[in-house]
């Protein structure tokens, strides 16, 4: 059953890049930054995935031609890493290439545990590459990201961090938000003391609260990091940031495929359920 795109317009901008544009055009006015997130996962197909990296590539020169202010976000596995790691590696080094000549920024997603390791690796070697166009998601609750997030950032890596939104067992994941929370800290104080641009990923008051306290406390000014924030929820709070002298990134999705993602925005809080629902009886 293809369930109706209007179910999931809170949270994803359109299913093009046409319906996506005026929307970042409106949040762009109000100082805020966007990275685009072309929707998709798990390509097994080899012209699935061609087609897929010349859709980035188009996404890069639409957003030029648009005059946007806005990075992409990719994921490995819609570039092929599902069908062989360096055929994924040929795909995303040919978008930084357009990334580099453009002056543009790739975002690498972080997928499920199976794919860390693979997107790690990947990622080590473009960053010797291209360096400053191409940056990495690390997720606070899995217990590996302790190392990663140290040696991240003594190559002085473009690190985004996010609690996780991947469903994952006891032995690879944090399972009690309180201890997420302290690992959420523990590594952001690590990327902010070690890295030149970290990207702090969270919607929760207390983490948000516990950044701006130590960033006060160690004389780290608002321009060496940015807080970022998915589109459709807290759009005030960003712009409150903004009002605040913070930098504020909102992370808009769009494209046909965006059935999984909606699924785990609606599993991450019962309040978005009941908001698509009633959004279902309005006329």
């Amino acid at each position: 059953m293809k369930l109706p795109f209007f179910l999931a317009k809170r949270f994803v901008a359109g299913e093009s890049f046409q319906e996506a544009a005026p929307k970042v055009e409106q949040l762009n006015e109000k100082e805020i930054k966007i990275t685009l997130d072309l929707l998709g996962e798990n390509v097994e197909d080899r012209q699935m995935a061609d087609d897929t990296v010349e859709s980035y590539i188009d996404l890069l020169k639409n957003i030029n031609e648009a005059g946007l202010d806005s990075t992409i976000s990719i994921k490995l596995t819609m570039m092929g890493l599902d069908i062989d790691h360096s055929y994924c590696r040929e795909n995303l080094f040919k978008l930084l290439d357009v990334a580099r000549e453009n002056d543009q920024f790739v975002r690498i997603d972080m997928e499920g545990s199976d794919y860390t390791q693979a997107t790690i690796d990947i990622f080590k070697e473009a960053f010797q590459e291209y360096g400053k166009h191409v940056g990495i998601v690390l997720q606070a609750y899995l217990h590996r990201t302790k190392k990663d997030v140290e040696e991240l950032a003594e190559m002085g890596a473009d690190v985004r961090l996010c609690k996780g939104a991947y469903k994952e067992p006891a032995d690879i994941a944090i399972q009690k938000m309180s201890e997420i929370r302290e690992a959420y800290k523990e590594y952001a104080k690590i990327l902010l003391e070690k890295t030149p641009y970290p990207r702090i990923a969270t919607h929760d008051d207390e983490l948000i609260n516990w950044v701006k306290a130590f960033t006060k406390e160690n004389n780290i000014g608002p321009s060496r990091f940015e807080f970022q924030m998915l589109y459709g929820l807290r759009q005030e709070t960003m712009e409150e940031f903004v009002q605040e002298g913070y930098i504020a990134r909102i992370y808009v999705p769009f494209g046909t495929m965006w059935f999984p993602y909606f699924k785990r925005r609606l599993m991450e809080r019962k309040e978005n359920i009941w908001f698509v629902l009633s959004t279902m009886f309005q006329s």
